[in-house]
């Protein structure tokens, strides 16, 4: 691909109500760098966002709807008037830039730990099933604990939760909302049959296992209404010891529903290899995005070539890139210009101070 090319991945392209300014998105990644007891964004998360704004699309780290939903140190929250007080620091960097930002929410269920949560509570999922391994906390790696069913009459007001959280988004100022229904998080845990063996209402069948999926979609579609609303999904995932017994027919039956609702887009989280046809991934994308029938992000390792490669051939509408952006805050100039790419530091994604956060350097 020539240099003096224009890439389809760098047009114009719409996005719910919004005319975004490329087909490139900022993918979200946790950074943890909301430190302090209140977890409260700060002005050094605002650099971080603003010096991305030439993104199509930011979409933030996962931001928890309570203090139940907590699951890693100095995450940002989205349940307290100081939070959102942090969060209208960051839109306001991002708009100046013309950017556009949506806050991307979760609540993560099982993958927490006692030390992270409220009064030393157990955490919460719709099985009392443990995930393997250890989790990250302030005392260094603790082992995953078996977590606490929650009651049938708890689910509401998990639900109102993440209601909560995206009216807080609307009033931070933010263009709209993704839904984190990935990586093994408290949604995923009700949608994929290995981590949710619950008899009653939201287990067993298909419909049962996607209600609290719905229900929560449907209370966010509610605040912000259905085209400033995303979600997305992880299908082949296996991040947090997630499962389930025919992926295929579990998660074209959420995307048949979420398209449904009419939703801004949906965005899927593919393991590498989506860019190849004779792959599961590329299959299972295909499938999502059919079923779905609404605007289609793809995210999962792509480079510049196979970014504009999946959108020239209409596996995807947008593109999200993760490390990229994280390490190239100009990132669709430098892929403008086919230039070449900072390497990001995996020693300092997580926690610390300015350092491998916002003075990776742009183009000169």
């Amino acid at each position: 691909m020539s240099q003096t090319q224009t890439l389809t991945l760098l047009t114009p392209a719409p996005l719910g109500p919004y005319s975004l300014a490329n087909r490139m998105v900022m993918a979200p990644m946790t950074r943890s760098r909301a430190a302090g007891a209140g977890r409260v964004p700060n002005d050094l998360m605002a650099d971080y966002y603003r010096q991305r704004a030439s993104a199509g699309l930011i979409l933030t780290e996962a931001t928890q709807v309570s203090p139940q939903g907590v699951g890693y140190p100095d995450t940002p929250g989205i349940h307290s008037d100081a939070q959102v007080e942090g969060w209208k620091r960051i839109t306001a960097a991002v708009h100046e830039k013309g950017g556009r930002i949506f806050l991307q929410v979760f609540h993560v269920g099982r993958i927490s730990h006692t030390s992270l949560q409220p009064e030393g509570a157990l955490p919460v999922a719709p099985s009392a099933i443990a995930a393997d391994g250890t989790l990250f906390t302030y005392e260094g790696p603790q082992p995953f604990g078996t977590p606490r069913a929650l009651e049938l009459e708890e689910i509401p007001g998990v639900v109102e939760q993440f209601a909560d959280a995206a009216r807080r988004a609307l009033a931070a100022g933010f263009d709209g909302i993704e839904i984190h229904g990935a990586n093994g998080y408290l949604i995923d845990q009700f949608l994929r049959d290995g981590t949710n063996h619950r008899t009653d209402a939201y287990g067993g069948s298909l419909e049962n296992r996607a209600r609290f999926l719905l229900e929560v979609t449907r209370a966010v579609v509610a605040v912000w209404g259905a085209d400033r609303v995303g979600l997305r999904l992880s299908p082949l995932g296996s991040y947090n010891s997630m499962s389930d017994s025919d992926p295929e027919a579990t998660f074209a039956y959420a995307a048949r529903e979420l398209g449904k609702l009419k939703l801004g887009f949906l965005h899927a989280a593919m393991l590498n290899g989506a860019e190849k046809p004779d792959t599961r991934e590329h299959r299972m994308a295909k499938l999502l995005k059919e079923s779905f029938g609404g605007t289609f992000i793809i995210n999962g390792g792509f480079s510049r070539e196979t970014g504009e490669q999946a959108v020239t051939s209409g596996l995807a509408d947008f593109v999200a890139y993760g490390a990229p952006f994280l390490a190239n805050p100009d990132l669709p100039e430098r892929f403008a210009a086919g230039a070449p790419l900072n390497a990001a530091d995996p020693s300092t994604f997580y926690g610390g101070d300015h350092r491998g956060y916002t003075d990776y350097p742009a183009l000169a």
